[in-house]
């Protein structure tokens, strides 16, 4: 019996007799597919969707094109192919006007795309042959270009190398994407055209391959003149070049008094005490900003600091831990933290957690995560920085990662359970809450079927095109161990990023957690600096962020180095922040000096020492706390994976908050509190003023502020209010909310 495919192809062969020695044979994976993929046939818009469109289903960007092929000729004499009159087949008509198209025309009849699909057709919509060489690698020229004003459009190249050895120019048949189509606009043949002028990044894909192209067009600065810097560290020498390229010009150095808060606020999560501002200012001696940085590196609030945002992305709440799993798990993670356990040993004894989750904290990580993909998924985002979730279903659209790749990387953590010893949860119907000690323990028995073939998936690292054997230790044990080496080609950096992130107020690599073909780094060599010296020592946390902090570009001022500078991605001027919830419930009582209380820990405890949002406190909404201060701040949940969880967005609940909530009300009429204090001790209202300024904001009241506040206190009839109103508007302002 004669197949599907061959009828058509003798069809064709027929219908084509007269003119095929004159034509190459039309290739359906190099050239039909690239043809549907830069028509956007494929994407998930359009027929790439889930359920297709118009009754037609094609693989999500061609991640399949033995499915593609079969669906397209899947009736011989149907009208989506018609071999013997290929100009009446449905996907060229339309595609190309001749027939009511929601897509839209994507391509003319005179076009370069019309003419490969019909001479596909025309042949018999062959298949390539099993032999055809395989696609290698792709050459994108240039991967970056700077273009000055008088330039306004660059040419992009793509060449194909195949596994023969072959190189073919597949500028005309690559798909181009844009990350900001107001930039610029990419023509068929990879010509890029200015429209504004801006940063744009341009995605390259051809067949299953991408590579990114970064292009800026510069406006004209006629009277930009590079001034040499000071070069401090590698980091600045860096950045230095990049700026220098870009014509951007960086800001000064920030003035003493900002450096300083945003030392204590960037490394400890708190604000300087007024003794401590006062003796910075007053230091006179030229290295005071270095020994400053050396000093707060080994105090003890660091490792609170950095266990809080650790804590934030481990998943450590109590719903899932209950109340002592969160203490003993937020513990062990500040112990690690405060003697200086390796950042990469500190991964691997979480990856490879287990045991009792009282007696082993790290494995209160998989407590709270309890399914394999859920896992995976995790552990991927937060010590990876690969975002893997896209593979699940279909292969990655903007990275190399493929439905396989998704599923062997899960069958790490298919072999995890649990033994609950006890659950005396609060909620009956909740299924998702534990209280009482769990086990997790592996059972080297089971195993994850693959969706797609059924078979079991043999577990394999990411980097990796080979399985892991199945004799000697388990999964979840080589899994740690491949995380933790020094040559983990995701480890170190996504680490170093995530801690650039937290100094700098975004990543190299934005979102600082997905790392992906298209998204680059805004400064490559600088990444790959950081990593080197990282993995150089071992791991240390404190060095990389003692390294940051001595640089020139984190010292920055937040004023732009030139009056209209717009540079928000290159570092040349800080970026000014607003105060995370915990530092400013922490700052609201370091300066009224009024300790705060959360239920079932000690008056006192700071809201960035606290082990996790209160499971109870979130439950009874009764009346103002603590811990719906911070919620309202944007304290996370911990049910994400990502920093982005903690938000900084405005809103009207955090202004009713700062305006007239009972959080601050409670403490500036707190008898006991500072300006109470001060007021039976005698002092005047200029030596509170300047009390208050230093505790707050870091600096002397300017001779204004000094003048009007004092002449506002003495003319009030009560004194203790006049003061609370100046300490309201001081907690109030811009200068003490935000971070600059």
């Amino acid at each position: 019996m004669i197949s599907l495919r061959s009828t058509m192809m003798i069809l064709g062969s027929i219908a084509f007799q007269s003119v095929a020695f004159a034509e190459e044979p039309v290739s359906f994976r190099r050239e039909v597919m690239a043809v549907l993929s830069r028509s956007g046939c494929n994407a998930g818009a359009c027929h790439g969707n889930l359920n297709g469109k118009g009754g037609f289903k094609l693989t999500l960007r061609g991640e399949d094109p033995a499915i593609d092929i079969d669906t397209i000729t899947r009736e011989v004499f149907g009208r989506r192919v018609d071999v013997c009159n290929p100009a009446e087949s449905l996907l060229l008509r339309k595609a190309s006007g001749g027939s009511h198209h929601e897509g839209s025309v994507r391509f003319s009849t005179d076009s370069r795309e019309y003419d490969i699909l019909s001479r596909w057709i025309r042949a018999g919509c062959p298949d390539d042959s099993p032999t055809l060489p395989a696609l290698k690698s792709l050459r994108v020229t240039p991967t970056q270009k700077i273009l000055s004003d008088s330039e306004n459009e660059v040419k992009i190249a793509v060449e194909a190398r195949f596994a023969d050895g072959s190189v073919r120019d597949v500028s005309g048949l690559a798909t181009y994407d844009t990350s900001n189509v107001g930039i610029a606009s990419i023509g068929t043949d990879g010509k890029a055209t200015r429209l504004q002028f801006g940063e744009v990044l341009v995605l390259v894909r051809y067949m299953h391959m991408q590579s990114p192209v970064s292009l800026a067009f510069l406006p004209p600065q006629p009277d930009f003149v590079w001034k040499n810097q000071p070069t401090d560290n590698e980091i600045d020498r860096l950045l230095y070049a990049q700026w220098k390229s870009l014509q951007l010009t960086p800001s000064a150095l920030s003035d003493d008094s900002i450096f300083f808060r945003r030392l204590f606020l960037d490394t400890l999560g708190i604000l300087p005490s007024a003794d401590e501002v006062s003796a910075f200012l007053a230091d006179r001696s030229p290295d005071k900003r270095n020994r400053a940085i050396a000093l707060v590196l080994e105090r003890p609030e660091f490792s609170d600091y950095w266990a809080q945002k650790w804590a934030d992305l481990l998943h450590n709440e109590e719903k899932s831990l209950d109340r002592k799993g969160v203490r003993v798990f937020h513990q062990w993670i500040r112990n690690a933290i405060d003697s200086r356990m390796p950042l990469n040993e500190f991964a691997r004894q979480i990856v490879a957690g287990r045991g009792s989750s009282y007696s082993s904290p790290p494995a209160n990580f998989y407590r709270a995560i309890r399914e394999p993909y859920e896992r995976s998924e995790a552990v991927a985002q937060i010590f990876l920085g690969v975002r893997l979730s896209c593979a699940k279903c279909h292969n990655h659209p903007f990275d190399r990662w493929t439905q396989t790749d998704y599923h062997e990387f899960a069958s790490f953590f298919v072999q995890l359970d649990y033994r609950i010893l006890e659950n005396k949860r609060r909620d009956a119907l909740d299924k998702h809450e534990f209280v009482g000690e769990q086990i997790v323990l592996i059972d080297r028995d089971k195993q994850m079927l693959h969706p797609r073939t059924g078979r079991p998936s043999v577990p394999r690292f990411l980097d990796s095109a080979v399985g892991v054997p199945p004799d000697g230790p388990d999964r979840l044990t080589r899994l740690a161990d491949w995380v933790a080496r020094p040559d983990n080609p995701f480890f170190a950096r996504a680490q170093v990023n995530r801690i650039w992130y937290h100094l700098m107020g975004r990543g190299l690599v934005e979102p600082n957690d997905d790392f992906r073909v298209s998204n680059p780094p805004m400064n490559a060599p600088l990444l790959d600096w950081l990593t080197r010296e990282f993995v150089d020592r071992e791991f240390d946390l404190r060095h990389l962020v003692g390294t940051i902090l001595r640089s020139r570009a984190w010292q920055l001022s937040s004023r732009p180095g030139r009056p209209k500078g717009e540079d928000e991605t290159h570092f040349s001027h800080a970026i000014v922040q607003t105060l995370e919830a915990e530092q400013l419930l922490d700052g609201f009582s370091s300066v009224l000096d009024v300790p705060l209380k959360f239920g079932g820990y000690p008056e006192g405890m700071r809201s960035g020492r606290l082990p996790a949002p209160q499971q109870q406190a979130r439950r009874s909404g009764k009346g103002p706390s603590p811990e719906s201060f911070l919620r309202v701040f944007g304290k996370p949940e911990r049910l994400m994976n990502c920093d982005c969880e903690r938000t900084e967005d405005t809103g009207l609940m955090q202004a009713f908050q700062l305006i007239n909530g009972d959080t601050l009300q409670s403490m500036l009429t707190a008898p006991d509190n500072r300006i109470g204090t001060m007021i039976r001790s005698g002092r005047t209202n200029s030596q509170m003023i300047e009390n208050l300024w230093m505790s707050a904001l870091s600096r002397h009241p300017t001779p204004t502020e000094a003048a009007k506040l004092d002449a506002f206190v003495s003319r009030s009839p009560d004194r203790r209010k006049a003061m609370e109103d100046v300490v309201w508007g001081l907690l109030n302002s811009k200068e003490f909310l935000l971070r600059r």
